[in-house]
């Protein structure tokens, strides 16, 4: 194949290209604080981030890992902040199990109640998910609203998610709703600062559902 540049690619075979490239965070990565299980999920957003100062900022409930395996086995829901998770995960190893992905922030229901109260329907959406997804996996990776509003059901009761793996990314209260994730005796995934966003989010889910398919 002609690439018309000086410049050649170590391989074009595309799972050579993921061995490759997981070699190469192994290298870099070093010595880590993770147990394997973790670093499974820790080297997947690290591979879809290409971005080591997040991967190693991770952050594990003790049993995050289990209760997320355990959610995915059980055929719990997954409960998305936004469809772009929803669009990246493999959904296939989600349904084989009975789960399925869902995404509440565009529910007419949910656009007219935050519409209704004035506030974001990343709010609204995590209020109705939690009727519809006990003991699910929340996977929030763009509205830190939406975790700052999990963390508040959570803490009053009215919520009881079996993994909540929470990785928004921005300025405006993101370092901050993943501090107070990290305050919580629940299972969880979270990380230290600003960085984040739904594709490592969807990063380590999907290493979730690899390890429950493995484990």
């Amino acid at each position: 194949m002609d690439f018309r540049t000086e410049f050649k690619p170590v391989t074009i075979q595309p799972q050579q290209i993921e061995t490759v490239s997981f070699q190469m965070i192994d290298e870099e990565v070093g010595e880590h604080p993770f147990t394997p299980e973790q670093y499974k999920v820790a080297q997947r957003v690290i591979h879809a981030s290409a971005d080591f100062e997040l991967g190693k900022s991770l952050l594990f409930h003790r049993d995050a890992i289990e209760a997320g395996i355990n959610a995915i086995r059980s055929g719990k829901q997954v409960v998305a902040d936004v469809q772009m998770i929803q669009s990246g995960v493999n959904k296939a190893r989600i349904e084989k199990y009975g789960g399925e992905v869902k995404v509440y922030i565009s529910d007419p229901d949910v656009v007219e109640e935050a519409k209704r109260l004035n506030t974001t329907r990343a709010i609204i959406s995590m209020r109705k998910a939690i009727r519809e997804a006990d003991g699910g996996i929340f996977a929030i990776g763009n509205a830190p609203t939406a975790l700052l509003e999990l963390i508040r059901l959570v803490k009053e009761g009215e919520a009881k998610p079996g993994l909540v793996i929470g990785l928004p990314v921005g300025f405006v209260s993101a370092a901050e709703s993943k501090e107070e994730l990290a305050k919580l005796n629940i299972p969880f995934i979270t990380n230290v600062g600003r960085k984040g966003g739904s594709t490592v989010t969807v990063a380590a889910l999907n290493a979730i559902t690899l390890l429950a398919e493995q484990v």
